[in-house]
């Protein structure tokens, strides 16, 4: 054997026909290299697999992680966000009105349910008149029903007790909302079946009585339902104000004539 290597070898070396052998030979061999080095590149491909798998369970980790932290900052920003924009609407709000308007906190809640009231931290002391219109951000809020020293109590606009004069944004039709005793709902009653009136109409204060300073929002309307066999429609509208979640609102330095013909006597 040790002498048919030296042959083989050195017939490599001097005779040039051993090079198209030895491609032949390869050619055969090439098959079985290949069969060879599969386990190889199997296990090559599985240690990949596994590597990057738990790469990208660190990774998916990392950045669960990131984006929990993430996220709790911008739930922070976004309540700040809230707050800047509800206090920017009140200031403006203040501003579209021609009367003058100050701030004042919600400071309590009637807890009664045929009631719907707030309490206010500011009364009689602090110049509040009975009557006085109270307003947020969005629209009317109420009117001023009782008086303390350093508070007073603020009927909503949705009480059962409750009418404000109002008119339709879109043609100036007048009516009366009424609170119908749910925090979310008014109602227009004895409304013409002939008046154009739809979905999505904006309620603002008529001026009419002189409760109310004129063209504030009151209510949108969600739906009109006409009957046949009645001559009226009813119309029922969404308030705009934020009865249930406002907590800085304004009152508005507005008199009727007469509340100032009562104040003067």
């Amino acid at each position: 054997m040790v002498i048919l290597a030296g042959l083989l070898m050195a017939a490599d070396l001097h005779w040039p026909k051993m090079k198209e052998g030895r491609a032949w030979l390869s050619l055969l061999v090439t098959p079985l290299q290949w069969l060879v080095d599969i386990p190889t590149r199997v296990a090559d491909g599985v240690s990949d697999v596994v590597v990057d798998r738990a790469s990208l369970l660190r990774e998916n980790e990392a950045l669960k992680s990131e984006a929990l932290v993430l996220e709790r900052k911008v739930q922070q920003m976004a309540a700040l966000t809230a707050e800047n924009i509800r206090l920017r609407e009140l200031l403006a709000a203040g501003d579209r009105l021609d009367p003058e308007t100050r701030l004042v906190e919600l400071i309590g809640v009637n807890p009664d349910p045929f009631q719907h009231e707030v309490i206010l931290n500011q009364g009689s002391e602090d110049h509040v008149f009975d009557g006085q219109p109270v307003l947020d951000a969005g629209g009317v809020m109420g009117q001023v029903v009782s008086l303390a020293h350093y508070t007073s109590r603020v009927m909503l606009i949705t009480d059962a007790r409750s009418a404000i004069p109002v008119e339709v944004n879109r043609n100036g039709f007048r009516s009366v909302a009424l609170g119908k005793g749910v925090m979310d709902e008014l109602e227009l009653e004895h409304v013409p079946d002939t008046v154009d009136i739809r979905a999505g109409d904006l309620l603002v204060t008529s001026g009419l009585g002189g409760r109310f300073p004129r063209g504030y929002p009151v209510g949108r309307v969600h739906e009109v339902i006409r009957d046949p066999g009645r001559p009226f429609t009813l119309v029922k509208a969404v308030p705009t104000a934020r009865l249930d979640r406002s907590r800085h609102l304004l009152l508005v330095e507005y008199r009727s004539s007469a509340d100032v013909e009562a104040v003067d006597d």
